[in-house]
């Protein structure tokens, strides 16, 4: 069966693609950003791809077109689609027939640490000997790919593995879809992790996303599990909204959380009253620590010893873009991280404090997302950013004034719109043992390479 892929070089419909093309499909696909790393990762699998959307595709005649969200009506190879009726599908609907159909869904949802988290969630039943496969919206840095079919489990090399973990987006599913894509997965065991106001271009307000989030609970089978944070009031909404599942908690002590232990290497893992054991890393932060929590209880759903899944976290390493070490160049740290939303630029930032103590920090900040570029969030944007001792935001194609929003850092802060400009500026503050974090969900022009070399001038 061949599909042709609209939009394949995006995380998640690239993800689609080899998952595809390693099920045994034709695949081909198209895209307007067809360039490295992407480019490489899906020729190198085997896989086709042509630059834009030109209706002279619909000549490859394939069996179904895969659509992704990046496509809307007025695409060229979308209308010459619609004109001539053939077959469509949106990605996630065709991945839950294709791929997730009679698997066991392990989904992580929430507005912050999804890809984190479900690479953990990944690794700890690969520690485990269960061989899950998984589709994560980044590249976990213990498997080197960011999607896989299940593979042969250790304790039985004939059967292919029933577990699959996916990064659960609640961004909507295509132009001739509005739902949520994880609605579209079934899962059985259910990570609920946090939930905020984001994606502003598609939702009105947080209670139109606790509706979507409503809707994935009313998935879940009465005999899977909800592993939720106990600690977020908007998911308490939504579970008020109707819950037919099992649910465990964490981040409290009804259910499992953690404590520091006394050497700061790690943290003392509890279920209620119980001490469970420890876990020694180096990973930045609380929200880590609750992401693992999830991880732990979820992969306890699916019969992972908890001092099997404490071990393995030990193990674990970050996914690429989250607090990566890019450089340390002159004693100058230099890190790439995909913070882009308010929660997530403070919780970086403290996270990186509690590590470092008194050495400077650095935030350079690209407000790039729909919901950033919107404004939507910017009245939260100074004190997100109050933890780091200079901040730098290129300011260029945003519907705000950056200066003004952040007036109560002015202080502290350097705004440009010139990249070039900006790297200098950086260049001329930064001293020995400083850190600077790199925030954004894009490319930010090349600025970490850039930046690396001018520091090392």
């Amino acid at each position: 069966m061949h599909i042709h892929i609209l939009g394949i070089c995006g995380t998640f419909m690239g993800g689609i693609a080899v998952l595809a093309k390693s099920a045994g499909f034709k695949v081909t696909g198209c895209d307007f950003n067809v360039y490295p790393p992407m480019s490489t990762q899906l020729t190198e699998q085997g896989i086709e791809l042509i630059e834009g959307f030109s209706p002279d595709q619909t000549k490859l005649n394939p069996d179904i077109y895969v659509i992704g969200n990046v496509v809307s009506r007025g695409n060229p190879l979308m209308e010459a689609i619609l004109d001539q009726g053939l077959p469509y599908i949106s990605g996630p609907q065709w991945l839950a027939e294709n791929i997730l159909h009679q698997k066991w869904i392990l989904a992580v949802a929430g507005t912050h640490g999804k890809t984190t988290t479900s690479s953990m969630l990944a690794w700890v039943l690969e520690y485990a000997g269960l061989a899950p496969g998984f589709l994560i919206g980044g590249v976990p840095q213990n498997f080197g790919v960011s999607a896989r079919l299940p593979l042969s489990p250790s304790t039985d090399q004939k059967s292919q593995s029933p577990f699959f973990v996916i990064e659960a987006d609640e961004y909507d599913t295509a132009f001739f879809d509005k739902r949520s894509k994880f609605v579209h997965y079934r899962p059985r065991t259910l990570v609920l992790n946090n939930l905020e106001f984001d994606h502003a271009d598609i939702f009105e307000n947080l209670y139109a996303i606790e509706t979507q989030f409503h809707h994935l609970v009313r998935t879940v089978p009465g005999t899977g599990r909800i592993i939720m944070n106990d600690t977020v009031d908007a998911l308490k909404n939504v579970i008020s909204r109707g819950c037919w599942s099992e649910i465990e908690h964490f981040g409290t002590e009804q259910g499992w959380h953690s404590f520091y232990s006394q050497d700061q290497t790690g943290f003392d893992v509890f279920y209620k009253t119980e001490k469970q054991g420890h876990v020694s890393w180096e990973l930045l932060g609380e929200h880590n620590r609750m992401n693992a929590l999830a991880v732990i209880a979820a992969a306890r759903h699916v019969g992972v010893p908890v001092e099997i899944s404490m071990e393995a976290l030990q193990h674990f390493q970050n996914v690429k873009r989250r607090m990566e070490v890019r450089a340390i160049v002159n004693e100058i740290t230099v890190y790439d991280d995909f913070a882009h939303h308010p929660t997530a630029i403070a919780t970086t930032i403290s996270g990186l404090r509690e590590k470092i103590g008194h050495a400077r920090i650095l935030a350079v900040l690209e407000p790039r997302s729909n919901t950033m570029k919107l404004g939507v969030m910017k009245q939260v944007l100074a004190e997100s950013l109050g933890g780091a001792d200079k901040v730098f935001c290129y300011s260029n194609n945003l519907g705000w004034d950056a200066k003004a929003v952040l007036d109560p850092i002015i202080d502290r802060s350097i705004i440009s719109d010139d990249l070039e400009q900006l790297i200098s500026f950086i260049v001329n503050e930064a001293r020995p043992l400083d850190h600077i974090v790199i925030m954004s969900n894009g490319s930010f022009g090349g600025i970490h390479q850039k930046l690396i070399e001018s520091l090392g001038d």
